[in-house]
């Protein structure tokens, strides 16, 4: 009885402890002195640092109020979110910095190129970009922030002094200002007065999609290198503008887990990536130990993660000549929960991070000309590298779309990367290239690396597991043509002055109106017709009139029998040219070679309704890039209808139902009844759309008929130990994949070649069917372009189809195994799921 009384005293106390509002003392180092000139964050925001998960706002407003109080501070804003939140920038650096910036900027740029070799080392700040919280519920690093801009701000005495002589420090409070918002409001609202740290407590459980992700559910620490989003775009911008020497990135973890600093796993490192990188990312983490020791907390390095794809925030910068570290802290997820290691407090989660921010300026500072001495030999040796290559350049575009290029040269011109247009059209390893759709880019430039980063094509590894993706080469994720050659000859002028796309009408017509389906944003022009109420056909066949070849998926616009007269129906389309970026030909005939233009082999488009099933079940990520996929890229709308509320939803008003792939459906989340009910609309006429492991699903509750082929892999002689690794050294992580293409299906209207490569992250293999014709994509004997994949696996997707759609009463099923949408960078293969929506009741 005695003992039970004593833990219940120690267990009472320890509550005491985490309710009582831990003041800024817990975080801030002892025996400094701090002007009191500089409001606290209780201050300003009305709460102590950890009583509350700080929203967006009110930590903007801080760093507002710190910015007008000390003269150690600048503050920008670079943008604004989706949701219209200010993407902040603050830069710190002493009094006396701040008014010579603009020459410390310079002189630091200078550093990495020719004439840098000059400068001395001794005399220059270090660049650090510190990041918190590109997660959003992920919040200690941006809570973090609070004390550390208060340290930084308000500290006095000659240590802050010289530090800050020495450094200029790039702080960006919030990576994801939209999901820092959605989850502080969530663990916020779900609070008790008497904390609850039992782990069945709702505060821990966050409804779908969750605060990790950005407004339209990226993960938005994948966005470095395709840089697709607001957020990501502003935070590249700065980081291209001052190439920090260090860049940190503050996320968290399990919340059974203690503190992780990089470096990460040694053979899990990306060949571009220099090894004196890694060995200095070690030696600034002896400094994070050290800081960690002192203030008792656990950690632990060199495992787990690692530093492969440079899409990451700390993995990219390795690729640029800095060093990216990555910080993990076993997270709350609230403001109090149990853990394997005892009770794991908010406020204490947030001491480790500020602690690590702290202990990486001291490493820079230490290590300054050591760091800066780095980056400069990193540029020497790329341009040495550069100028010995034997690929002098890289032409890459597409003859009938110059959309998905300047996309891609849009990428190169975020990442300060230089190309040149076309000189002429040409015809360049047997591919035909258009000047004005084409692109060159001179691989003797300042960072050869980054561009054969983006670039290149790889299939062996040291290591055969992954905590990403293992490929992500660009002309292949935007279906563009490419060749390296050993000259420039191809080139044109360089491009300083990156314009924006244009498209026109050739001129008023009384009889139609042309454009083929080629272009990326085809789709866009195409809904805007229909939601006009106009009427538009597409050819099933190949023809050619008044001089021009036409192909599959030609889009016919008449003028006749239209709710516009002929001269406002030329006005409209000149927009939407415009708009769109197409070429839209007049005719004045429809006789052709081919199909005439009133042939039956035009068939009608019809106006789409389309829904997409999120909620519970559903892979956010999945979901969030074809809602972005509709509504920003092709300005179509999609209804978004929860599973929790399906069973109620009159599904009679929508002619396609998009089902992304799911985390749960093979179990009991998604029952029968549910299946019932979309077979029901199917046999009414619908198309629904199913992604990844949703094929299986439709398979399951007979909606669909196939046939899979399944791993027979038996583990021989392979230890418990090794069973983690084995396991997962089975998983398709993210690899590129060449399929062929029957072009005369409507699914693969639009395509230009008959080959066409495919991203996938699923182990799901579909045999194909015995009729040729309903295999109009199947993947070759010879799949792998990029990226790993295990032997076992590589035998399955051999002839295996990442397609199929099947007839189902009045209505059709379609199912794509692959991601046709991923990540927002994936130009190449939207157009398949557009062909779906529009042209699924001809297949």
């Amino acid at each position: 009885m005695k003992k039970t009384t004593f833990l219940l005293t120690l267990l009472v106390s320890y509550f005491s402890i985490a309710q009582e509002a831990f003041g800024l003392n817990y975080y801030l180092p002892q025996n400094v002195t701090y002007d009191k000139n500089i409001p606290t964050p209780k201050e300003v925001i009305g709460h102590e640092v950890g009583e509350w998960h700080v929203t967006h706002d009110k930590l903007v407003f801080y760093m507002q109020t710190l910015a007008k109080t000390s003269d150690r501070i600048t503050i920008e804003n670079r943008g604004a979110t989706f949701e219209g939140r200010p993407i902040l920038l603050l830069t710190f650096t002493s009094p006396e910095n701040h008014q010579n910036i603009e020459k410390i900027k310079q002189d630091h740029i200078a550093l990495t190129e020719v004439e840098g070799s000059s400068l001395v080392t001794n005399d220059m700040p270090i660049i650090v970009y510190q990041g918190f919280s590109i997660h959003g519920n992920e919040p200690s690093g941006a809570n973090a922030g609070l004390a550390y801009a208060y340290y930084l701000a308000a500290a006095q005495g000659p240590q802050i002094e010289e530090l800050l002589d020495n450094l200029v420090i790039l702080m960006d409070p919030s990576f994801n200002p939209d999901g820092l918002q959605r989850f502080a409001y969530w663990a916020n609202t779900n609070k008790s007065v008497n904390l609850v740290a039992d782990n069945n407590e709702r505060e821990y459980h966050e409804v779908w999609p969750g605060g990790r992700t950005n407004h339209y559910w990226f993960d938005m620490n994948r966005d470095w290198l395709p840089v697709q989003l607001p957020e990501s775009r502003a935070r590249i911008q700065s980081f291209h503008k001052w190439l920090p020497n260090i860049l940190t990135d503050h996320h968290e973890m399990g919340t059974n887990s203690t503190f992780f600093f990089q470096p990460g796993e040694p053979t899990r490192v990306h060949p571009l990536t220099p090894k004196m990188n890694q060995e200095l990312t070690a030696e600034i983490g002896t400094y994070h130990a050290k800081a960690l020791d002192r203030i008792g907390s656990l950690y632990y390095s060199g495992e787990n993660y690692d530093d492969y794809y440079y899409g990451k925030g700390s993995t990219f910068p390795d690729v640029n000549g800095s060093i990216g570290i990555l910080f993990e802290q076993g997270s709350s997820r609230g403001h109090i929960q149990e853990s394997e290691n005892g009770l794991l407090t908010f406020p204490f989660t947030i001491r480790n991070q500020f602690t690590a921010a702290l202990s990486t300026i001291e490493a820079a500072k230490n290590m300054r000309t050591k760091i800066l001495d780095y980056q400069r030999s990193f540029y020497k040796g790329v341009r040495n590298e550069a100028a010995k290559s034997k690929i002098k350049s890289i032409v890459f575009g597409d003859i009938k779309d110059a959309a998905k290029s300047w996309h891609l040269a849009e990428i190169l011109n975020r990442h300060k990367i230089k190309f040149h247009e076309l000189a002429d059209d040409a015809i360049i390893g047997g591919k035909k290239y258009k000047k004005g759709n084409s692109y060159v880019v001179p691989m003797n430039q300042k960072n050869h690396r980054l561009v054969k980063a983006m670039f290149e094509k790889r299939t062996t590894f040291t290591d055969s597991l992954f905590y990403d993706i293992s490929a992500w080469t660009f002309p292949l994720a935007f279906n563009v043509d490419y060749n390296e050659q050993s000259s420039m000859n191809h080139a044109g002028a360089e491009i300083t002055d990156f314009l924006p796309l244009s498209g026109n009408v050739t001129a008023k017509s009384n009889y139609a109106y042309l454009f083929e389906w080629n272009g990326y944003y085809t789709p866009k022009a195409l809904n805007k017709v229909v939601e006009k109420g106009l009427r538009a056909k597409v050819a099933k066949s190949p023809f050619s009139l008044e001089g021009k070849q036409y192909d599959y998926g030609t889009i016919m616009i008449p003028v006749q029998n239209q709710d516009l007269n002929a001269e406002d129906l030329y006005t409209f389309l000149k927009e939407l040219a415009q708009e769109s970026k197409l070429q839209i030909t007049a005719v004045s005939t429809g006789l052709t070679k081919g199909i005439d233009l009133g042939s039956n082999d035009f068939d009608p488009i019809k106006k789409q309704k389309v829904a997409i099933l999120v909620g519970k079940g559903i892979r956010s990520y999945d979901a969030g890039e074809i809602w972005h996929l509709f509504d920003t890229r092709f300005n179509m709308k999609l209804t978004k209808i929860d599973v929790d509320y399906l069973s109620g939803v009159d599904l009679s008003k929508y002619t396609d139902i998009i089902v992304p792939s799911s985390s749960s459906w093979n179990g009991n989340s998604f029952n029968k009844k549910y299946a019932g009910k979309l077979k029901e609309w199917i046999k009414d006429g619908g198309t629904l759309i199913g992604y990844r492991n949703v094929a299986e699903w439709l398979n399951k509750n007979e909606i669909i008929k196939l046939k899979f082929r399944k791993d027979t892999l038996v583990a021989k002689n392979i230890s418990f130990g090794e069973k983690d690794d084995f396991n997962r050294a089975q998983v398709t992580g993210g690899a590129i994949f060449e399929a062929k293409l029957d072009r005369s299906h409507p699914i693969n209207f639009g395509y230009n070649n008959d080959k066409l490569a495919l991203f996938r992250n699923t182990n799901v293999y579909i045999e194909p069917d015995k009729n040729s014709y309903n295999n109009p994509i199947q993947y070759t004997n010879n799949p792998l372009l990029s990226g790993y994949i295990s032997e076992e696996n590589l035998e399955l997707i051999k002839g295996s189809v990442p397609f199929q759609v099947k007839r189902v009463g009045k209505g059709r099923v379609i199912v794509f195994t692959d991601n046709t949408n991923f990540r927002a960078f994936w130009y190449g293969t939207n157009k398949l799921l557009m062909n779906a929506i529009f042209f699924g009741n001809m297949m």
